[in-house]
């Protein structure tokens, strides 16, 4: 299993139910495709974006770092792309690793 880094800029105007339910859906596709969550949380609320995204100004962006196979990132990708409240998504392979307590 190889260690992914996922950023998501989601629609602004999510409500706080909607906000929690879209981030689970976030979470539950990792699990789904026999991944392992390290780290999921929002990196920062309502951060306004360098250009407009589908006219969108501001984006809520959430950070996930988890543990996957190779061969489940483009599945990721496919189930994210289908969600309407995400405006864009880079997931990267983490390739830091640590050797004696210290990051390479």
């Amino acid at each position: 299993m190889n260690n992914y880094e996922a950023m998501f800029i989601l629609q602004p105007n999510l409500n706080e139910a909607q906000g929690k339910e879209a981030f689970a859906q976030l979470d539950e596709a990792i699990i789904k495709n026999e991944g392992q969550i390290v780290t999921s949380g929002i990196w920062s609320e309502k951060r306004k974006l360098g250009y407009p995204i589908r006219k969108f100004q501001e984006g809520l962006y959430y950070l996930i770092t988890f543990k996957a196979k190779a061969s489940a990132i483009l599945k990721l990708k496919q189930i994210y792309k289908l969600n309407e409240n995400i405006l864009r998504i880079l997931i990267i392979k983490n390739e830091q690793q640590e050797v004696n307590g210290a990051r390479k």
